[in-house]
């Protein structure tokens, strides 16, 4: 996965926490221009999948070993939605919207469900999470990871 400008502190920090499975999430101040995209290719068991981005709007600490959560840089995420996006190489184009509301809680949200056929092929796929009208600034936002599970188990997720 790559963000568009994650090595320039001006817009991104790298945050240690134990709420991430990779110990570390990518934390947005503000920027104008947000794009997050990712591919994959990965041989799947045949069914129908789902996948998800985990987003959280304010930046997670810990005070007195509780959780406490900051909203100083939240902005700019009720002007415009974010657009989700996922393409796959058997023609699969799935596109979707969704203003960001979810204020110190982890969300994972939906991008779209895939089919895989034929197990025997690896599956290869895009996703995106992108907010490009540079109209406004945006900031505050927890980037963790990309999720895919089987779509029976999508409805315990989705939050967009």
């Amino acid at each position: 996965m790559t963000i568009t400008g994650i090595d320039d502190r001006r817009y991104w920090n790298h945050i240690p926490t134990d709420e991430s499975r990779f110990q570390t999430v990518a934390y947005l101040q503000q920027i104008w221009w947000l794009e997050v995209d990712g591919d994959l290719e990965f041989q799947f068991p045949e069914g129908t999948y789902s996948l998800f981005f985990r987003l959280q709007l304010g930046k997670a600490t810990k005070r007195h070993k509780r959780r406490a959560c900051s909203y100083e840089h939240v902005h700019g995420w009720d002007l415009k939605p974010v657009q989700f996006q996922l393409t796959t190489g058997d023609d699969c184009r799935v596109t979707s919207r969704c203003y960001l509301d979810n204020l110190g809680t982890w969300m994972q949200h939906h991008v779209g469900d895939f089919v895989v056929k034929d197990a025997t092929v690896p599956t290869k796929m895009k996703y995106s999470l992108t907010q490009i009208d540079c109209t406004h600034t945006k900031g505050g936002l927890c980037v963790d990871s990309v999720l895919i599970c089987p779509s029976s188990l999508a409805k315990q997720l989705t939050s967009c």
